[in-house]
């Protein structure tokens, strides 16, 4: 919040374990946001830029480098929701987007009965679909089949393996699962394997690689220089936040690769999530958990209409996120007064 009392509403990442969501806020609270608010800044991009060099060597010695960059990119995001807002403009557009219209894919389709939930997005305007694979070939096949029965000729369907296979394995399943025509296969081995397996792999295979989620800031320009990415899947509140994730999105468009957000959190991240990839605008989509999420909904409000594979931000300024507070209180867990180091005024977090 600023001195005028415009706030700015931002999501850090946390998956594993839960804990981890706790620490984060205690980052956050001790370290980060007494760093943040002991200065007027010039822009977001100057906060997110020195804050990062501010923490670097304490990234380095504490062996934090994650929970660090992910704190980072969650107040990056209140900074960039707090500029639109005090302009009065949603913040894809300030951001530089030309439109609100972003596609979209229901993600999270579990291996159990997934043609059930897929048909039940898929009456409410969904037209792509993401398959959670690597439960073994025969559950995969026919999950892909009941699948593909349930949605359609017509629609787009990826899969996700979360980085289960080898190389070897990963090259055996794509030719498997080639006839199902699919738009991409998502961390099919490790991210941090070689980069020349992940060549190979995207030589040899018959469905495009995606990957992005678990790269690194020193990742994403390596990736794409070897051109082995198809799809690449940066996620605004574990790394960067829209001030590193911006730039992917010209430096993706320069190796004709697509930028699809990824995201499977909370509904600021969401809303994040959903106004980078219209700000960055071309082709691809922005990913979407098809799973029941009450907080989503308590922090970002009730979820967008979807019409013909497309949700439209409202013209709200920044984000547009109206958390019920009220409603969040038995979810509280952890509650700071952060002040700055030069000012008595406090902040809670």
């Amino acid at each position: 919040m600023d001195e005028g009392g415009c706030e700015g509403w931002g999501e850090i990442w946390c998956n594993f374990p839960t804990v981890g969501a706790e620490h984060r806020a205690r980052l956050l609270a001790e370290t980060v946001a007494p760093l943040a608010l002991d200065h007027t800044w010039a822009s977001p991009a100057q906060c997110h830029d020195e804050l990062v060099a501010a923490v670097r060597v304490l990234a380095i010695q504490s062996g934090e480098p994650g929970p660090l960059a992910q704190v980072l990119a969650g107040v990056d995001i209140a900074m960039w929701d707090l500029a639109a807002r005090r302009e009065q403009v949603p913040l894809w557009h300030l951001l530089g987007g030309h439109s609100g219209r972003v596609s979209v894919y229901a993600s999270g389709l579990n291996p159990t009965q997934p043609e059930r939930l897929a048909a039940a997005k898929a009456a409410q305007g969904y037209t792509a679909f993401k398959l959670k694979v690597g439960f073994g070939v025969e559950r995969d096949l026919e999950n892909l089949a009941n699948l593909r029965a349930a949605v359609g000729a017509s629609a787009t369907m990826m899969v996700d393996a979360n980085q289960a296979w080898a190389a070897d394995e990963a090259l055996r399943m794509a030719e498997r699962m080639a006839p199902f025509n699919l738009r991409w296969l998502e961390e099919p081995i490790a991210a941090d394997a070689p980069i020349e397996s992940w060549q190979t792999l995207a030589q040899r295979s018959p469905i495009p690689l995606a990957a992005g989620e678990n790269l690194r800031a020193d990742d994403f320009a390596r990736f794409l220089d070897a051109r082995c990415l198809a799809v690449l899947q940066p996620d605004v509140a574990k790394w960067g936040g829209f001030t590193g994730c911006l730039p992917l999105g010209e430096a993706a468009a320069r190796a004709s690769t697509w930028l699809c957000p990824h995201w499977l959190g909370g509904g600021i991240g969401l809303l994040a999530t959903l106004h980078l990839k219209a700000a960055i605008g071309g082709e691809g989509f922005t990913e979407i958990d098809a799973n029941p999420n009450p907080l989503r909904e308590l922090l970002a409000g009730e979820p967008l209409a979807v019409s013909d594979g497309a949700i439209t931000l409202p013209p709200l300024p920044g984000l547009g996120a109206r958390p019920e507070f009220s409603s969040l209180a038995p979810y509280r867990t952890f509650e700071r007064t952060v002040t700055s180091p030069t000012s008595s005024a406090g902040q809670k977090t």
